[in-house]
């Protein structure tokens, strides 16, 4: 009786805390791990970093961080917006906690022809999910990071030949009533651009997609109203937030536009 008693270890976190400050999040960050994501022509092995956090009460000394890795160790399907839905309510009933916030952020890949040549070749995107629970609501926003080319209208216009263009960074982040493939929610910012971009050219694609951005100029202003737009049009799209990064080639500094709507709200 007397060694069973050593053996039991005190649960130093659980114990109250005198101090009465409440925190808003505590968890882990900067969490690698192995991951399937649920992609349009199947499952697509990655590594994703993973962000998790719960609230605390003001009498709680700690959270059990050890409960978040293990609640990943445990996923055994591809994740989609639905897996993350259960991801967080599972979270929140291990920490004993009332609200709380998950994201993983991951690279995916989609397979693309070029334009003449047809040569095939892999184009890499970043992901994101992000499952967050306040106040008894669950929110599950998706998003993709995709890099097009933008061409300057305004070169265009006053230049006698030739026009600057830059890479661009489009960004949606969904809340959506029903699923969107990320392969459809890249789509929906490459064709906001003046181009999308391929990983293999050859001269003839080369000659093709430079041609079309100096036939497509968009300022940054552009890019996000027409992902707007889009995104407005699609019945999917509960809410949304669009930005557009230029990384400009003839300043040391980006130009950039963002637009938030809520559909719900008329």
């Amino acid at each position: 009786m007397e060694a069973d008693q050593k053996n039991i270890l005190p649960d130093v976190q659980s114990t109250q805390d005198g101090r009465n400050i409440a925190i808003d999040r505590v968890g882990v960050r900067g969490v690698s791990l192995p991951i399937v994501i649920e992609g349009k022509n199947g499952p697509q092995h990655t590594v994703a970093t993973l962000t998790m956090t719960v609230a605390l009460p003001a009498d709680q000394k700690g959270t059990h961080m050890s409960r978040f890795i293990a609640l990943m160790d445990e996923l055994r399907e591809p994740i989609n917006e639905a897996v993350m839905c259960k991801l967080i309510v599972d979270m929140l009933e291990r920490l004993h906690a009332v609200s709380g916030t998950i994201e993983i952020r991951f690279p995916f890949f989609i397979r693309k022809t070029a334009p003449v040549s047809k040569l095939e070749s892999l184009m890499n995107y970043e992901g994101r999910w992000i499952a967050n629970v306040e106040e008894g609501v669950t929110t599950v926003r998706q998003e993709t990071t995709v890099p097009v080319t933008s061409l300057c209208p305004c070169s265009k216009e006053i230049s006698r030949y030739g026009a600057h263009n830059q890479r661009s960074h489009l960004v949606t982040s969904l809340v959506l009533a029903s699923p969107m493939s990320l392969e459809e929610q890249v789509r929906i910012s490459e064709i906001s651009a003046s181009c999308q971009l391929w990983s293999r050219l050859k001269r003839s694609d080369e000659k093709y997609v430079t041609e079309y951005a100096y036939d497509h100029p968009k300022f940054v202003e552009d890019l996000v109203r027409d992902m707007a737009k889009l995104l407005n049009e699609d019945e999917r799209v509960v809410s949304y937030r669009v930005e557009a990064e230029n990384f400009e080639s003839i300043h040391n500094h980006s130009a950039y536009a963002y637009i938030e709507n809520d559909k719900r709200a008329g």
